[in-house]
């Protein structure tokens, strides 16, 4: 949503968390639902798998929301 880093001079302009904003608790969604599928494979991680698909779920749901795409992250510059 909000998280870009940018260059200027050839050094990055976002040192830390206070100018490198990021998703706060009261900003994450209520309720997620998680589904896990039974398996016979070797025990693994469960919770990273889950991290990659949220920017196009989340764009989609503007999309389904609003009928503008995003094509570009951060989302926050793509809805100014």
């Amino acid at each position: 949503m909000m998280g870009e880093i940018t260059a200027a001079d050839g050094r990055i302009r976002q040192s830390s968390f206070n100018t490198y904003p990021v998703a706060r608790m009261h900003q994450a969604p209520t309720v997620t639902h998680v589904h896990l599928v039974n398996s016979d494979a070797a025990p693994a991680g469960v919770g990273e798998p889950g991290v990659p698909p949220m920017a196009p779920a989340h764009c989609n749901a503007i999309f389904a929301a609003t009928g503008k795409r995003i094509r570009e992250l951060p989302v926050k510059k793509q809805l100014a």
